[in-house]
């Protein structure tokens, strides 16, 4: 059963870190790119990064780069995004998905019809 699963969120003071995790089950992650989105209240979601797990191939979108870096394990099955120097509009509900790739290296795209969301984690940035 394909099943991703989000760990890691929590609150945190502008300007700390967190490390999130999606851990992937049910399938390994060759050939596929998983992408990080995030909700925050009132907002539509937006895709924050996303890695080609074959080729590590990476994106980010455009408001958290230089502070955001995706990683994969793919013995571990699991994509991991940190996060350095949060801001209060960081605030979201975090979650990941996956699309499967039609060749093994090239980059990623945010664009891409991602599927099996997984349930999320909280991510509150506040002093």
């Amino acid at each position: 059963q394909l099943r991703l699963v989000e760990s890691g969120g929590g609150l945190v003071q502008p300007g700390g870190s967190l490390r999130l995790s999606c851990a992937a089950s049910g399938f390994p992650l060759d050939y596929l790119d998983i992408g990080w989105f995030r909700r925050a209240p009132g907002k539509e979601r937006e895709g924050v990064s996303c890695i080609n797990c074959v080729d590590g191939n990476v994106d980010y979108v455009d408001s958290v780069k230089g502070r955001f870096t995706i990683s994969r394990d793919n013995a571990k099955n699991t994509v991991y995004l940190q996060m350095n120097s949060l801001k209060p509009e960081d605030t979201a509900v975090y979650s990941c998905a996956l699309v499967q790739r039609n060749f093994a290296s090239g980059a990623c795209s945010l664009r891409s019809e991602y599927r099996y969301f997984g349930e999320g984690t909280q991510v509150t940035v506040s002093s």
